[in-house]
């Protein structure tokens, strides 16, 4: 778990720079109605869980910087013993203080009244725009009033900005404690892929590999941290198949893409195996085209290179493969130029990892490729899909997807996967679901 001094650092961190004339009010994530009377499972935002570790709804975090590391204040519900009987303990105002390393709490009814004054003889606001567009036009309603006031006694902010741009660059570099978090998610995320590969044979159901995942994740304290990709044969074509249930046939791969969520950070693994355990030729020289391609990329993503580095190298050798397979027809430089390549390989190979699965942060800085530096954490995925219905190359190849996804923290040497003994290669895999 994160301890409350590493929230207090990200607070105090995001307060310098802010600067002393500013004010940061973050809001948390509401509770989402799913029909009825019945709620989706609460997840909080994930800029006020990096900010707080509070994972409660109907709470604004206030950052007010000045001396002696600026002031910490968190509106939120106080506790309720009659609510507290039908959805469970809250946190409450003395928790927030003392268990949260707040300065200052107070009721979230209070909010509105106590903002007012907060605001007054700052400069500027700080604000994550566009999450609550009521509380947005609350906001600017309040700046009209004080700028329309005859008598003024105090001075009223002139500017607005939005919050994303330094508190997603603060996201991007991760902790020592963060990477043990993302190590601990990676493992389960492991287990699960295993049981996967170890119960699945011929004629079970999409959905019966979908509750094997689910259970070991549960088991583990752990949430999905995204829809799991359940994909046999032709559906593993489909980027973002989530129906998981159609029946598992001989002769057809299985694609699963699936990522445990651990203390709200997430890990994100594709495996790509035979149904029946053993890879056909076709199979195993188009994975092991994948296989490379993933290869490639690991040895570029490391601190100095740029993230497009890692891209380029994964694209030039499934590009390669592919022409050596008759997959595609042109040269190498000819495909490379005309990225002909993208009929078959069709994203880019991997994102930022984080308290989301696509992580913040910026791909691009002044028009050119962001350079990796130790503390980045990215997925490594190529993938080559070739949809049923491509006549332009031979039926051995149609209906087949291949996706193989790691987890890759860059330091200071070579990169660090974090999702290292899951089964990868063709040999490993066979010997995985004959275990």
């Amino acid at each position: 778990m994160i301890k409350q001094k590493e929230y207090a650092r990200r607070r105090r961190q995001l307060m310098r720079m802010a600067g002393e004339d500013s004010i940061i009010i973050l809001q948390a994530a509401p509770a989402k109605l799913r029909n009825n009377d019945v709620y989706f499972p609460y997840r909080q935002d994930s800029d006020f869980l990096y900010l707080t570790g509070f994972r409660e709804h109907d709470a604004i975090l206030v950052l007010v910087p000045g001396a002696d590391n600026g002031t910490s204040i968190l509106f939120c519900r106080e506790r309720d013993p009659e609510r507290e009987m039908w959805d469970g303990r809250m946190v409450g105002l003395e928790a927030a203080v003392s268990d949260y390393g707040m300065d200052e709490a107070y009721d979230i009814k209070q909010a509105e009244g106590r903002l007012r004054d907060l605001i007054q003889d700052r400069e500027r606001i700080f604000h994550d725009l566009g999450r609550s567009p009521l509380f947005d036009q609350r906001l600017i309603g309040w700046l009209n009033e004080f700028r329309g006031e005859t008598r003024k006694t105090f001075h009223a902010p002139e500017e607005i900005h939005a919050l994303d741009h330094m508190l997603h660059d603060m996201r991007v570099y991760k902790s020592r404690e963060e990477l043990s978090i993302m190590r601990r998610s990676a493992k389960v995320a492991i287990e699960a892929h295993q049981k996967a590969m170890q119960i699945c044979e011929p004629g079970i159901n999409e959905a019966d590999i979908q509750a094997a995942l689910l259970h070991t994740f549960t088991r583990n304290h752990c949430e999905t941290s995204y829809l799991p990709i359940v994909g046999g044969g032709a559906n593993a074509c489909v980027l973002h198949y989530i129906s998981n249930n159609q029946e598992l046939h001989d002769g057809d791969l299985l694609l699963i893409d699936a990522g445990a969520e651990y203390d709200g950070y997430a890990s994100d693994i594709t495996r790509t195996f035979p149904v029946n355990g053993k890879f056909s030729p076709e199979q195993k020289v188009l994975y092991e085209v994948v296989l490379a391609a993933q290869a490639a990329a690991f040895e570029k993503a490391r601190a100095g290179n740029q993230w497009q580095d890692v891209h380029d190298a994964a694209i030039r050798v499934a590009t390669e493969g592919m022409i050596e397979l008759g997959i595609l027809g042109g040269s190498l430089d000819q495909e490379l130029e005309s990225k002909g390549y993208k009929k078959y390989y069709v994203h880019n190979t991997g994102h930022w990892l984080g308290l989301d699965v696509h992580d913040v942060g910026e791909y691009t800085i002044d028009g050119h490729s962001r350079e990796l530096e130790p503390g980045m954490v990215l997925t490594i995925e190529p993938g080559i899909y070739i949809g049923p219905g491509a006549s332009s190359v031979e039926a051995c190849w149609r209906g087949v997807g291949i996706r193989i996804e790691d987890n890759v923290a860059i330091t200071n040497d070579a990169p660090r996967i974090l999702t290292e003994g899951l089964a990868r290669t063709v040999d490993e895999i066979e010997a995985q679901m004959a275990a």
